[in-house]
């Protein structure tokens, strides 16, 4: 009797979900981006928030709420309720390098979301100086090679996802340079052009303008496969470097526990919403390539990143701690 009992009451608790996961969305949906508008969080969060609203015609509103590397946002979906109304524009800087990097992270990027679906990922570039006596990666890297730690390469900041792909590359190809950190894309792109540093290593999209007006060499992306706007710039896959196939991505995930049929919906649609025409064209423009994993493969995904990351994210926080002192 006890045994059926408890069976019946776990029947009717899954019945229970299954009826909640059917009947919703009931009301407008959140969506939190946890880094400022304008960026490719924002908009990649509000281009699927347009197509999740006309699929399931309910509203889902995008809401800016950016600081501590995203950890801010973040942390505030964790604690909501896991009932698929408050959701995340997750990334590699949110949810992977963040919270390696500061002691204030108070949230487990696994244990404590529900990783939905991938939305997209940017590549980087390594760029160099035309004055430099390199015409494609291999001369680069001997030239790199034959000056141990005299050439400089810039990148949007300490920690940013192209400095970990510049110091990625440094280890796979056994080269030495010198890490230069900006506020920003744009001033290491300009002194990259004023003959202050050597090479780049940032968002193909940020330095698009320079390499097409021959102010900045493209020596490889770090895409899958070649992109379709740079069809003359190689993977550094194809050139050798198997490793170093890589994109900031972003996400949508949710607080631990969100049932099961309300993922497999969300993930459903969006995989959609990234793969229609109009999607891919406005994402092409952006340098982004879109996500189309199931929840299984994303969330096994997720993890592969936070080990492939965390270990280097450690070691450079470190590295800048000691520097500091």
């Amino acid at each position: 009797m006890k045994f059926n009992s408890a069976a019946l009451s776990a029947s009717a608790a899954l019945l229970a979900a299954s009826a909640f996961a059917q009947s919703w969305p009931a009301r407008p949906v959140q969506i939190v981006a946890p880094f400022s508008a304008g960026g490719a969080a924002d908009t990649l969060g509000r281009l699927a928030a347009q197509k999740l609203s006309d699929a399931f015609k309910q509203p889902f509103v995008v809401q800016n709420r950016d600081g501590a590397g995203g950890l801010i946002g973040s942390e505030l979906v964790a604690r909501s309720a896991p009932d698929g109304y408050t959701l995340v524009v997750s990334s590699a800087g949110s949810h992977v390098i963040a919270p390696a990097l500061s002691s204030k992270a108070t949230f487990d990027p696994l244990k404590d979301f529900t990783h939905i679906a991938l939305l997209g990922g940017i590549p980087s570039v390594l760029a160099i100086s035309p004055s430099l006596p390199a015409k494609d990666l291999k001369e680069f890297i001997a030239l790199a090679k034959s000056r141990p730690g005299q050439i400089s390469y810039g990148s949007p900041g300490h920690g940013s996802f192209p400095h970990f792909l510049g110091e990625l590359i440094k280890q796979v190809a056994g080269i030495d340079m010198q890490h230069v950190p900006y506020k920003g894309a744009s001033g290491a792109v300009a002194d990259l052009i004023g003959g202050h540093i050597g090479a780049i290593s940032t968002t193909l999209a940020t330095a698009a303008g320079q390499i097409k007006a021959g102010k900045a060499r493209a020596l490889a992306v770090s895409s899958e496969n070649r992109l379709a706007d740079y069809p003359d710039v190689p993977t550094f896959r194809e050139l050798g470097y198997p490793d170093v196939v890589a994109s900031l991505w972003f996400s949508l995930s949710g607080p631990a526990g969100v049932p099961a049929d309300i993922v497999n919906r969300l993930n459903l649609e969006v995989r959609r919403a990234m793969q229609a025409p109009d999607v891919r064209e406005r994402l092409r423009h952006e340098g982004i390539e879109p996500g189309n994993l199931d929840p299984q493969a994303f969330t096994a995904f997720f993890a592969a990143e936070i080990k492939r990351w965390v270990p280097m994210a450690k070691a450079l926080g470190a590295k800048s701690e000691g520097t500091k002192r």
